[in-house]
């Protein structure tokens, strides 16, 4: 009788440990659910500030690519009760790397630099062959690609008949992009030449004669006096003997 009381007691005692041993790993669970759910994830910030970015972008901008860095993943930063706010930095503007400021201010404070990189996938011209400075290329000396550049897509040549009016700046090699900044534009307006003026406003166009008053390549501001008003003004070169000017 005493050997079967003493087996009670055993199992009595075992199965209060095991209850013990469920009831704690069941509250271990909860405390831990808690705590996950406490946490801000690490994604979301990241979409917060490419998605900032993105907004920020000149409309229009095919092909773009933002990409947030990786975030450290030992970061613990408690869930905001709110939308994210994001910003850049003081005084940074948009460009190829840039940092932005990921923060909470609903039922949290907290803020996180996140690096981000923008990239734009765009249809190139690369050339062929090594080309001297001072060479005037043409189609045949260049082919398309498309590549992934570092910013926005701006300052590559992407019409082909500025080739026609401008000569390299520098000597290039093969495989070398093209940009604006490679090229050097012919002069269009030359001192003395008689130049039409072309006037625009609300619609409607006027072109008068002038008169240059000092050499210009395509694209430059120059000085030109109307021929009948004798008025001195300044206007871009758009073409062979013709400017641009402000009403």
């Amino acid at each position: 009788m005493n050997e079967l009381a003493s087996k009670i007691r055993r199992g009595l005692r075992n199965e209060g440990r095991a209850a013990v041993t469920l009831l704690l790993g069941v509250l271990c669970l909860g405390a831990a659910s808690v705590a996950a759910a406490g946490i801000q994830p690490l994604e979301s910030i990241r979409s917060a500030a490419e998605g900032f970015v993105r907004s920020q972008m000149p409309p229009g901008q095919a092909g773009l690519v933002v990409s947030a860095g990786r975030l450290d993943p030992r970061l613990r930063l408690a869930r905001c009760g709110g939308p994210l706010d994001a910003s850049f930095l003081s005084g940074e503007r948009p460009q190829a790397q840039m940092s932005v400021a990921v923060g909470c201010r609903a039922g949290a404070d907290w803020t996180l630099y996140v690096p981000v990189t923008v990239q734009s996938r765009i249809r190139v011209w690369a050339l062929k062959a090594p080309h001297a400075q001072g060479a005037r290329l043409g189609a045949a000396d260049v082919v398309a690609e498309t590549r992934m550049v570092g910013g926005l897509a701006v300052g590559y040549v992407t019409n082909l008949s500025q080739l026609a009016h401008s000569t390299l700046r520098q000597p290039l090699p093969a495989g070398a992009v093209l940009t604006s900044a490679n090229l050097l534009p012919d002069f269009m307006v030359r001192q003395g030449e008689q130049v039409t003026l072309v006037a625009s406003a609300g619609g409607v166009t006027v072109r008068a004669p002038g008169l240059a008053l000092q050499d210009g390549r395509l694209g430059a501001l120059v000085r030109v006096q109307n021929a009948s008003s004798e008025k001195v003004v300044q206007g871009f070169v758009a073409s062979d003997r013709v400017v641009n000017v402000t009403p």
